[in-house]
């Protein structure tokens, strides 16, 4: 499929999905959203790792505010109901490992989109910005459910509050996000991790994130009872066999994927 505002790419089992309107930041516009959604629903049912990047030198700089076909003749709750709501459901709920690799700055709705994703790994020449009180709004793309989780209620609010400029060493510091490492080399390294958890058993990785996300609703018996189930079922996989017969002969294990 040819894309508008974005590219999708292939590095062996991974893909790569680039924001791509470097001009303006790589800011959301409705075509982007759109796009964005459909080549995650595309990636995760033909590769076993996504990875979410930017083109240029920022990530996201979150909702592109001159774009008229959905900001300034504003319905925003219609807004995020039909466009951010599907895009960001397509991110968390694809079937495979998901990256987002923040190579540069993050802000509003483009921070929040990063934190959909299972593993954020930034750039220490990125930052993350909750930037919406600065034009009277409150954290939208799913970031008043993630910002909170990941980093508690004290410093949630105070990043909402303020506005502040959170360091991509900071945000790791703080658990917003998985790791950071140098700009230079930062492609390298998250092409590595990537490939990593494409050569991954990907069934486990499927029920691995299906139980970690249950565990915020669930009580402890809830919660065990779908440990036993998930187990069970990974029990039943190629890969389970694979991995215990190469631990058994002390070699690296060769995951049949799907």
């Amino acid at each position: 499929m040819d894309y508008q505002t974005i590219t999708l790419t292939h590095l062996g089992e991974v893909a790569v999905i680039t924001l791509n309107r470097p001009e303006v930041m790589n800011a959301l516009n409705k075509v982007m959203r759109l796009e964005l959604g459909e080549a995650f629903r595309a990636a995760g049912q033909s590769a076993r790792a996504v990875v979410l990047t930017g083109a240029g030198p920022a990530f996201c700089s979150g909702q592109d505010l001159s774009d008229t076909r959905s900001f300034a003749d504003l319905d925003i709750e219609a807004t995020l109901r039909d466009e951010y709501v599907p895009m960001l459901k397509a991110i968390t709920d694809c079937p495979v490992p998901t990256i987002a690799a923040v190579n540069g700055p993050a802000a509003g709705a483009g921070a929040n989109l990063a934190l959909a994703a299972d593993v954020v790994i930034a750039s220490q020449a990125a930052y993350f910005v909750q930037a919406f009180s600065r034009i009277g709004l409150i954290p939208d793309a799913g970031g008043t459910y993630m910002l909170p989780r990941q980093v508690g209620l004290a410093r949630a609010m105070g990043a909402a509050l303020f506005a502040d400029r959170i360091s991509a060493d900071q945000a790791r510091d703080w658990g917003m996000i998985y790791e950071t490492a140098p700009a230079e080399g930062f492609a390298a390294h998250w092409q590595s991790r990537a490939a990593q958890l494409a050569n991954g058993p990907s069934q486990a990785y499927r029920h691995l994130k299906t139980a970690l996300r249950a565990s915020f609703a669930n009580d402890l018996d809830g919660q065990l009872a779908l440990e036993a189930r998930l187990q069970g079922l990974c029990g039943e996989t190629q890969d389970f066999r694979e991995g215990v017969a190469a631990f058994l002969q002390k070699r690296a294990a060769k995951f049949a994927g799907r």
